[in-house]
């Protein structure tokens, strides 16, 4: 058989991720905090992006509602005559259109459902830069380090330069717990010492503020604390030997090894609870941010829900066309042109992505606290089970872009602050045949059943799925045990171990 080459056509569709697309992805799951640095970044490389300014949000309110485009037609009108510049030329240049990135948007002008009243708070004032001024958490992130205050207490410490050669090895071997983790021998046989002249620096270095520094483990740093304190007795060291005992609740071996009775004891282990078991991390210097919610919610005068984004969490962005038509018929050559129309094309794709953002973010928001509702009105017991298909499926989007709004996303409730993957939890069959019960509303049944037991009645996990399956709760040992110990819950015989000391302390 002859080998010949041949033409043939071939028709086949393709998802190609453009960087304006990518772009878009990556706003939609941005925090608040890394849209404004992803933007305060587009502003410096982009020469037609500016910060809107509150004048600029009151004569363009009506392009930033719920139900309008942000980028009226007209404004390519007034280059359409220039050469080289017409708007088909620009818009030939897009790699691609938002409908690729929500080709399942059903709409922004159609209403998000006849119970529910949603709005969109108008921005002004939210493009005002970060740089104004310095906060409480900017003030606490620059203050001194552990390993500053430490090097203080190194120069009044120690006058031999050797001594505080040792000691400055010993102070880069703390870890942000204030634990040494570097090995005395090594440390010895690198700056060509013995180990008893490591270990004499140590003993002064662990006489350093505050008191539990450069210990070399829990037991260490405790006992450091407790001589300060001048607690250290030999009942105290047998306790502090004993920790993995004082773990398990084992009151009866500790009241035996430290030689004390009950009451002693208890007041052994309040002494304990009173310690720092990490007193480096006072100085770790790491501000954590303040939860900003994106979305609030607010009960309506009719009885609905109102739900609004929240002005400080949308930044806003302008084109600046005046620019763009001033600097446009001064391009010398066509690498000039190709820039300007390049930066004219990423400030137009920016602004429409940032609003389909807001309005995605809203739709997905209101849906929530549609589906929700109870929640909102009784609280925790009556949240419903909730999956991000169920939400996609009802504003019709896919679930992939709904998993990407709710990613470190929050909500201001009446209830409180919650995120908004708060609001999606697995469901648990009822043992009648009813609704499913959510989880999370399981988690706080479990949970008040154990505050409420009485030390001569402390509820086994057994216990509690009976009572749970009696209340309609069809659930299994194994998950019970799941959701106690993601609660921080000791199992029944630890609890109660520890009534019963209590009990005995209180006669």
């Amino acid at each position: 058989m002859a080998l010949a080459a041949k033409l043939q056509l071939r028709q086949s569709q393709s998802l190609v991720m453009t960087p304006q697309l990518m772009q878009s992805i990556r706003l939609l799951q941005f925090t608040h905090t890394e849209l404004e640095h992803f933007i305060d970044e587009e502003i410096e490389r982009n020469p037609l992006l500016e910060r809107a300014e509150p004048q600029d949000d009151a004569a363009s309110d009506q392009a930033q509602k719920l139900d309008v485009e942000p980028q009226a037609a007209a404004d390519g009108d007034w280059f359409e005559n220039e050469a080289g510049w017409s708007a088909e030329a620009i818009s030939e240049k897009l790699d691609t259109s938002l409908e690729n990135l929500f080709p399942d948007d059903p709409g922004t002008s159609e209403r998000l459902g006849p119970d529910l009243t949603a709005q969109w708070k108008s921005a002004s004032g939210s493009g005002s830069s970060s740089s104004e001024g310095l906060d409480a958490g900017d003030m606490a992130a620059s203050g001194i380090t552990l390993r500053d205050h430490v090097g203080e207490q190194v120069a009044l410490a120690f006058i031999d330069p050797v001594a505080r050669l040792i000691a400055g090895e010993l102070a880069d071997g703390l870890d942000e717990t204030g634990y040494v983790r570097a090995d005395l021998a090594e440390i010895a046989a690198r700056l060509g010492t013995d180990e008893v002249a490591v270990g004499e620096v140590l003993a002064v270095c662990q006489t350093f503020e505050p008191a539990g520094l450069f210990a070399r483990d829990l037991a260490e740093c405790l006992s450091l604390q407790l001589a300060v304190r001048d607690r250290l007795d030999p009942a105290m060291k047998a306790l502090v030997a004993n920790l993995e005992l004082l773990a398990r609740r084992d009151f009866q071996t500790l009241k035996r090894l430290c030689g004390v009775d009950e009451e002693d004891l208890l007041d052994m282990l309040a002494e304990i609870r009173a310690l720092d078991p990490r007193p480096g991390m006072a100085f770790s210097g790491g501000a954590s941010d303040a939860i900003v919610a994106d979305v609030e919610v607010r009960a309506a005068n009719d009885g609905s829900w109102t739900v609004e984004l929240n002005a400080e969490t949308l930044p806003r962005v302008l084109v600046d066309h005046i620019y763009f038509a001033q600097v446009s018929p001064h391009a010398k050559n066509q690498a000039e042109k190709d820039f300007l129309a390049e930066c004219l094309q990423n400030a137009n794709w920016l602004t429409r992505s940032l609003d389909q953002r807001a309005k995605t973010i809203l739709k997905v928001a209101s849906e929530i606290v549609r589906q929700q509702d109870a929640f909102l009105v009784h609280g925790v017991r009556q949240l419903k089970p909730l999956n991000l298909r169920t939400v996609a499926d009802a504003i019709g989007m896919h679930e992939s872009t709904v998993s990407r709004v709710t990613a470190n996303k929050y909500m201001l409730t009446p209830r409180g602050v919650f995120e908004l993957r708060y609001f999606f939890t697995a469901s648990i069959a009822a043992s009648g045949g009813g609704d499913a019960h959510s989880s999370e509303a399981v988690r706080d049944r479990i949970k008040q059943m154990i505050d409420e037991e009485k030390p001569v009645d402390v509820l086994s996990d057994d216990a509690i799925v009976d009572m749970l399956r009696e209340s309609g709760v069809d659930i299994a040992r194994r998950t019970v045990a799941k959701y106690r110990e993601g609660m921080n819950i000791p199992s029944s015989v630890q609890r109660r171990r520890e009534k019963r000391a209590l009990a005995s302390a209180g006669r």
